[in-house]
């Protein structure tokens, strides 16, 4: 055979009986390459980082999802404090949702017919900018419990069109066979965030006060805007035949239409409904962790360990997710990891041990962190451009719906028979429901996506 050299003509490698021959890959250089490979195949693959957008954009994403969790932190405890009622804060649920719901689907809409970096600098400054009135109404004492809620549910607005957009920015950014590399680096961003934030906001508030935990939102959030601010034009790529975009209800109706045209899609969102729907046990926790852990009323390590375990486990899957660019059947994975997710919840309402809980938890919360890798980039390969806005407001409405419909049944279950039978039943669930809806729609099983050639 002939093989190009580096410089000069090509030059003939003798195959012939005489020609030398050593052993190629044998040596001790070679298999010390060899598990090098294996090592950084098993960590995070962080090819996106390489792309000067998406990087500026994850790096400031670190600092403004932990100050995100400040304020997550901020608002029920300012609402307790003042009223001294758990019923006053649960309407943080409802003020919450509704914007999520009416302005997710909306913004969805929205992104598809507006350049998506203007739409995320507006959204984000709004962001920024209700954070700094909650601080001043915590700060000053100028307000009251409607207030807060009224601002609350101003930036539950804000935050329902910025994500969608978010998400429908990235696959401009990055090659479509990284997808989910970028996704499982945004997912575990998100839940170290979740684990980080709150254990910060317990450190500061007795020291600096609760309402600095809002000036330090708004301080955290200038980082995204200016990574928003450096990136590129996106306006949504237009094709002849879909030109004609409307943005309201007829917007939304036009992105339900696409779902259903789209089976994948569809699955994609049914599967999440089922996985959360039936298998978030977190109302359980309370009673679970005082009853069969031993916590003392009011909740302990137990509670704060079993809220802990589901980011826990998506956390080391996102560590540890090199693996998931490399695997080709993802309609196959996605099944896989929310029966995984089931079995850990049905597991964990099984056992009378703690950290066989916080375990078993954590092993769902790694099912769920593969799943929504997968899903997030189907979301984001199946969808056409110009749709993926409206994908995004479907997906998260779907994300924030789920454990809420899981909050509402679980409850009055666990006062039936008992918190542990309750997420046992509901994790078998998640695994019957989940095959019932992929064999009713195998294309779904089918699906295959994009990799990266070796």
């Amino acid at each position: 055979m002939t093989v190009p050299g580096s410089e000069g003509p090509t030059r003939e490698l003798g195959t012939g009986p005489e020609a030398p021959t050593r052993e190629l890959g044998t040596g001790p250089e070679a298999r010390t390459r060899k598990l090098s490979a294996v090592i950084r195949g098993a960590f995070a693959d962080t090819r996106p980082l390489r792309v000067p957008a998406y990087r500026r954009l994850w790096l400031a994403g670190i600092v403004t999802v932990i100050g995100a969790q400040l304020s997550v932190v901020a608002v029920p405890t300012q609402i307790y404090e003042l009223t001294g009622s758990s019923a006053y804060v649960g309407l943080t649920g409802l003020f919450g949702l509704v914007p999520l719901i009416v302005f997710g689907l909306w913004g969805g809409a929205i992104a598809d017919v507006m350049d998506r970096r203007v739409l995320l600098l507006l959204t984000g400054s709004g962001i920024a900018m209700t954070s700094l009135a909650l601080w001043v109404v915590a700060a000053g004492g100028v307000g009251n419990i409607w207030i807060i809620l009224t601002l609350f549910s101003v930036q539950s607005a804000m935050l329902a069109m910025n994500q969608p957009t978010r998400n429908a920015v990235i696959p401009r950014l990055i090659p479509a066979e990284q997808l989910p590399a970028a996704n499982a680096l945004n997912m575990t961003v998100f839940q170290t965030g979740a684990i980080v934030g709150p254990l910060l906001a317990g450190v500061l508030i007795p020291v600096v006060g609760l309402p600095t935990l809002y000036l330090l939102d708004a301080i955290a959030l200038l980082a995204t805007l200016w990574a928003t601010w450096r990136l590129p034009p996106v306006p949504p790529q237009r094709t002849g035949v879909t030109a004609q975009r409307h943005v309201g209800f007829r917007g939304v109706l036009d992105g339900f239409r696409y779902v259903g045209m789209h089976k994948v899609l569809l699955v994609s969102f049914l599967i999440d409904v089922v996985a959360m729907g039936f298998g978030m046990p977190r109302v359980v926790f309370p009673e679970m962790s005082e009853k069969v852990f031993g916590d003392p009323p009011g909740g302990g390590i137990a509670l704060g360990a079993l809220f802990a375990a589901i980011p826990l486990g998506m956390v080391v899957a996102g560590l540890f997710s090199g693996w998931l660019q490399r695997v080709h059947r993802q309609g196959v994975a996605v099944t896989l990891a929310i029966c995984l997710w089931g079995a850990g919840v049905a597991m964990f309402g099984l056992t009378g041990s703690l950290w066989l809980a916080v375990l078993f938890l954590a092993i769902g919360g790694a099912g769920d962190m593969v799943s929504s890798v997968y899903r997030s980039s189907m979301l984001q390969r199946v969808a056409t451009d110009e749709m993926r806005g409206r994908m995004q407001g479907v997906f998260v409405v779907v994300v924030a719906g789920g454990p809420r419909i899981a909050d509402m049944w679980h409850g009055p279950a666990a006062a039936g028979f008992g918190p542990g039978a309750a997420a046992t039943v509901g994790g078998a669930a998640v695994v019957v429901a989940a095959i019932a809806v992929v064999a009713r729609f195998p294309a779904f099983w089918r699906y295959r996506g994009p990799v990266e050639a070796s």
